[in-house]
């Protein structure tokens, strides 16, 4: 593990949860988008504002408005500098993952000079169906496209007018499938492929609606349809799994040290990444750890734990662990969970356990297939982390509730679980959510650099 990989991880474990800037006013949800293989690509990134923070005064079309010149302290930023300095803060470049993102624009956005402090090669721009696509903005789009910039069709429905206008300089299209007829959805997406475009499935939450955009030719999909039983249908349920599974079963119970070395030694695998990582520069003891007993103190059972949970969900291809959807999802939803519930009143060591347990489960029928609760009953857990998981109760299913929202972008629905937790507002959920994602990743670049890459098959 390099000293740069070791320091990015600690301060994300010591991450605060609410590190922005407060006059920005701006948060973010992240949705995954999945390529052909079903590994993650990119990352839209869903804007909010809350109500009368446009307030401030808008930049008018044309403005060399610009993050250069300091913002008087007499005014809250405009709202289009808020955002460009949202986008490029340090907590929503960690959640990206190294992953390109997908930003939804307005037509102030676009003709604000402060948009071209957004790196070209990092963002797509998408333009929403709602857009004035006049003379102007057409020339804005000419212009920054000179610049390197891209740009997406957003939430299509329809080839209207404008749609046939802005197609041109688009080098992107995102279909939403469940809104286009099916009749039509077919030839919609030939002719889009055969003008050059990348296809982008909108509201893909289903495998079976996964494998038709496939076969239509679709080159991306965004939605959650990775997470669901169906597509633990079609996968693998690998030994190793089952090994990890026993492994967790013995790790609730406060194993000694020698029950670990025992039940260690059926998953020579994990022996192998649990080596690597004792000698990594994070956790060397001094000298090179050379038993499986040492390996164990070195590392601690509660490490191994979490990264024994984690690991369920690795899809077992020679991936990256950042570019693996389901344990990236994993991660974030567990990490969430950690932070959100020491911000509560009256946290303690156990419910900061039980919370992380809560998010790393809270989907495990998608690995193994079969009832949720069935497979929470073999793992043991506790009746408040069930309670939570299958019926959404207590707090911990309240923080569950509002991290599912979070992914999807519902600020209606967080607010409403917010209503349930002391202390807890939609932009502390939004800016929590985005320090999860950004230790999920650094997390995952850490153990692969010590040789916790993945369980193999």
């Amino acid at each position: 593990m390099t000293t740069t990989a070791v320091a990015d991880e600690r301060q994300a474990e010591g991450a605060p949860g609410i590190t922005q800037d407060a006059s920005a006013n701006v948060s973010f949800a992240r949705q995954p988008i999945l390529n052909r293989d079903n590994m993650l690509c990119a990352f839209e990134l869903k804007v909010w504002r809350p109500d009368g923070a446009d307030t401030a005064d808008a930049h008018a079309e044309g403005s060399a408005g610009t993050l250069d010149r300091a913002t008087p302290s007499n005014r809250q930023p405009s709202a289009t500098e808020a955002i460009v300095r949202a986008v490029l803060h340090h907590d929503v470049r960690a959640a990206l993952a190294n992953h390109p993102g997908y930003l939804q624009v307005t037509r102030e956005l676009l003709f604000d000079d402060a948009i071209r402090h957004i790196p070209a090669e990092r963002f797509m721009f998408g333009l929403p169906p709602d857009i004035e696509a006049d003379d102007a903005l057409i020339a804005r789009i000419v212009e920054l496209h000179g610049r390197r910039y891209r740009f997406v069709l957003d939430n299509v429905a329809q080839a209207d007018e404008k749609f046939a206008r802005l197609l041109p300089y688009a080098d992107a299209v995102k279909i939403d499938i469940n809104r286009v007829p099916q009749s039509m959805l077919a030839k919609f997406a030939s002719v889009l492929k055969s003008a050059g475009k990348l296809l982008i499935a909108l509201g893909v939450e289903s495998q079976a609606t996964f494998e038709q955009a496939f076969n239509l030719g679709f080159d991306r999909f965004q939605g959650y349809y990775f997470a669901h039983p169906q597509e633990a249908a079609a996968r693998k349920v690998s030994a190793p799994r089952h090994a990890l599974l026993n492994l967790l079963q013995l790790l609730g119970g406060e194993p000694t040290v020698a029950q670990l070395e025992a039940e260690l030694k059926l998953n020579p695998v994990l022996v192998m990444h649990l080596m690597r990582l004792a000698n990594s520069s994070g956790l060397a003891m001094g000298r090179k750890v050379t038993t499986l007993r040492e390996a164990i103190n070195a590392t601690g059972t509660n490490r191994i734990a979490r990264w024994t949970q984690l690991l369920l969900y690795a899809d077992g291809r020679k991936v990256a662990l950042e570019d693996d959807p389901l344990l990236q999802l994993a991660a974030t939803r567990a990490r969430f969970m950690e932070l959100a519930v020491e911000r509560l009143p009256e946290a303690g060591r156990d419910e900061t356990d039980a919370a992380f347990l809560t998010g790393v489960f809270s989907f495990v029928d998608a690995v193994f297939g079969g009832s949720l609760e069935h497979t929470l009953n073999v793992l043991a857990l506790s009746r408040p982390i069930r309670d939570a998981i299958l019926q959404r109760e207590g707090v911990l299913g309240t923080l569950l509730t509002s991290i599912e929202a979070l992914e999807r972008g519902a600020w209606d629905d967080i607010e409403s679980a917010c209503a349930k937790l002391e202390g807890l507002q939609v932009r502390d959920i939004a800016q929590m959510g985005l320090v999860a994602a950004a230790w999920a990743g650094i997390a995952d670049r850490s153990a692969e650099a010590a040789g916790l890459e993945r369980i193999q098959d």
